[in-house]
């Protein structure tokens, strides 16, 4: 099909492009940016007078809750909500049930996520067979079923040695590690350290379970130069710790969630589940570093750490809920909002959910990675078209996702997603 995008704000930070032009599509490309074709007949014109067109975002961070967890999410309604939310391509851990451990299951998933005709969907695969943290997976048979690395999602290796077999396999074969930071044994606490975990007698998580993390890791990269990839950065300290090593030519990169980036362990109020996250919201000078390592490139990608949970799981005591909120539908609004309440350009708000997290997805994307996360001639017609004057206000019932509960709920934001299109179709219109 092919469609004319006319009279949008182009901002593509990948190539710095910024102005107002017309933008072509056919075949699932793009055809043409800021001229048309003199042969190009559209068989629809959209107007995009007053929104932004920039690439469709990608994130790095989305449980779409299937298989094994269909009463909290499933892929219809999950990716329903990523186009919703602008979003054209996401990354999923492998902690499904089965764990994407064996390379039919990951045909399975991609093959059911393609059908749906909406986001690109990049699994990762199972570092170690079922998450057990004893044998590593088959890395090239799971990387030829379509995954785009190995991690082990949230449960933490216990065997400093398997992570070090990991990272040879992986650093021989040019595959990147997927490691949220987490000691085993420190880690295993409700809400942050600090005095108001113990103000509610919540027990704590200390920085410490990040920072011993990543000095093992850090460490182990210096002998096996590997590639790893650090997800949901959560404190000050990890932040320091990162720059060095980025700094020390590691390679490194980093990602923060919107729940990090914009609450502290305050929103979590008199007990409130939707604030029980993972990791746990930290105090304010955590945020502020987030902050200014997302603005200055420590960190690389803005991740909305969609975890989908269902009521019953959701609605019990603080310790006792389920971790995650929905996020999907909120991403780009919370990237925009970041940029109007921290003076953010708006080029680097846009860049950290689209050009950056396609850029840590690098050579794994295959023939997309020249196309992915960026407007380019000839490139995949993923975009978002969002009107940057409409405020929303988040509304639990209204979100598409089959999880309700965010500690967003009620927030008044900035930045409402009219179109998404993905491969040249449109996967979503707002009307």
């Amino acid at each position: 099909m092919k469609i004319l995008i006319q009279n949008g704000r182009v901002i593509d930070p990948a190539s710095g492009l910024d102005q107002t032009c017309d933008i072509a599509l056919a075949a699932g490309r793009i055809v043409g940016v800021n001229r048309v074709p003199p042969d190009f007949a559209p068989k629809r014109v959209v107007d995009a007078t007053g929104c932004i067109v920039l690439p469709g975002l990608v994130d790095l961070a989305a449980r779409l809750r299937e298989p094994g967890h269909e009463h909290e999410g499933m892929l219809e309604s999950e990716m329903a909500a990523a186009v919703a939310g602008g979003v054209t391509s996401l990354v999923c851990p492998p902690d499904t049930d089965p764990v994407l451990d064996e390379p039919g299951l990951v045909e399975m998933l991609k093959f059911r996520a393609e059908k749906l005709h909406q986001s690109r969907l990049f699994p990762l695969g199972a570092l170690t067979r079922g998450l057990a943290g004893e044998v590593l997976t088959e890395m090239a048979e799971l990387t030829e079923s379509g995954c785009v690395g190995f991690g082990q999602a949230e449960v933490p290796l216990a065997s400093t040695q398997v992570l070090q077999r990991a990272l040879q396999y992986a650093a021989t074969y040019g595959y990147t590690v997927w490691l949220r930071p987490q000691e085993m044994h420190l880690g295993k606490g409700v809400a942050a350290s600090g005095p108001l975990a113990t103000r509610l007698g919540l027990s704590g998580v200390p920085v410490a379970a990040e920072t011993i993390a990543l000095h093992t890791i850090f460490e182990l990269l210096k002998t096996t130069g590997a590639r790893v990839h650090l997800c949901r950065l959560s404190s000050a300290a990890g932040v320091e710790l990162v720059r060095r090593a980025k700094a020390e030519g590691l390679k490194v990169t980093a990602d923060v969630s919107i729940n990090s980036l914009h609450l502290t362990d305050v929103d979590i109020g008199f007990f409130d589940s939707r604030a029980r996250l993972t990791p746990p919201l930290r105090q304010q000078r955590d945020r502020d570093a987030l902050s200014a390592a997302l603005l200055d490139g420590t960190i690389d990608a803005l991740v909305s750490d969609h975890t989908p949970v269902d009521e019953d799981a959701k609605t019990l005591p603080f310790a006792e809920a389920e971790p995650g909120a929905t996020g999907l539908e909120l991403l780009l609004s919370l990237a925009l909002k970041w940029s109007r309440d921290s003076g953010v350009p708006l080029q680097r708000a846009l860049a950290v959910v689209t050009a950056e997290p396609a850029r840590v997805l690098g050579n794994a994307l295959g023939t997309l990675q020249a196309s992915v996360g960026q407007i380019v001639e000839g490139g995949v017609g993923d975009l978002c078209i969002f009107d940057p004057q409409a405020a929303w206000t988040v509304q639990d019932d209204a979100l598409r996702s089959q999880g309700k509960h965010t500690p967003f709920s009620g927030y008044e934001l900035p930045g409402r997603v009219r179109m998404t299109l993905v491969g040249g179709q449109i996967a979503f219109d707002r009307g």
